[in-house]
């Protein structure tokens, strides 16, 4: 039998409704080491000193950053973004705001990434992909506490604790010269390290019996037992993907077997055909 959840699983507000997506989308705290992060996520929630979360694509970062949003003591919005997505020419203006006419597109006045989680928190997913200009700004905004909107002529104060993330080592970042140093040095003091599921082997069935009981639902289905021999296929595989192959392989398996017991060729995993 799969291990009993003494809580549930931590997940975003809509994961039953959506279709998959590239985000893990449930994170559980029932292996050890999975304990040991949440024990230090707790400690260092309270703070308002930016934390740089680390591990592998897939793994759940954001549900963490969120956890640690909702256990600290900011009121403000938690304002989550992908470093990736920032543009290169106008990333300045999307991160600190900007006034009226300042840039083209840019009619009216707007405050920016920073404006909206002013009080709160700004997740910052894969820190490493913003711009090296953008990074020094970054940094020079979260150590004074006040940004320049692109064409205004005064500061902004602002009140904004920064979660970052990464799936690489930054130090080696810096060392190739493609982080910045002073960057590095503000978000290396407070690191949470995120193992990958194949280190939380006693998270593997907790997260697919969520994911059954909630593709399930989606789908209109019953929720299908997962076979002893299904169990240790799971508990066997790498997952390369993380928390996010887990959801697919799962989801397909329940479409594959049905109503009938999922059996590891409903997995379709490397070893796993009975």
């Amino acid at each position: 039998m799969p291990p009993t959840l003494n809580a549930p699983p931590l997940t975003f507000a809509d994961a039953p409704q959506n279709p998959l997506s590239i985000r893990a989308k449930a994170l559980v705290f029932v292996d050890p080491r999975s304990r040991q992060l949440r024990e230090r996520a707790d400690a260092l929630a309270p703070g308002h000193q930016p934390l740089l979360i680390r591990g592998e694509t897939g793994t759940g970062k954001e549900l963490l950053a969120r956890y640690i949003h909702r256990h600290s003591e900011r009121g403000g919005l938690f304002v989550a973004l992908s470093a990736a997505t920032i543009s290169p020419q106008w990333g300045e203006a999307e991160l600190f705001g900007h006034v009226g006419g300042a840039h083209a597109g840019g009619a009216g006045s707007r405050a920016g990434w920073f404006g909206s989680a002013h009080g709160g928190t700004l997740y910052l997913d894969e820190i490493a992909d913003l711009p090296r200009a953008l990074q020094r700004k970054l940094l020079a905004a979260l150590e004074t506490r006040e940004v320049y909107r692109v064409g205004a002529s005064q500061a902004t104060p602002v009140d904004v604790r920064l979660l970052a993330a990464s799936s690489i080592d930054l130090a080696r970042a810096v060392a190739a010269g493609t982080f910045d140093e002073g960057l590095y040095a503000y978000l290396c003091d407070g690191q949470l390290h995120f193992p990958a599921l194949r280190e939380r082997v006693g998270d593997i069935l907790p997260l697919a019996e969520y994911f059954l009981g909630i593709h399930a639902l989606r789908l209109g289905l019953a929720i299908p037992a997962l076979g002893e021999q299904a169990q240790a296929v799971l508990e066997a595989h790498r997952w390369p993907g993380n928390t996010r192959e887990l959801e697919n392989v799962i989801h397909f398996a329940l479409l594959l077997a049905g109503h009938a017991e999922i059996r590891p060729e409903h997995l379709e995993l490397p070893g796993a055909q009975a």
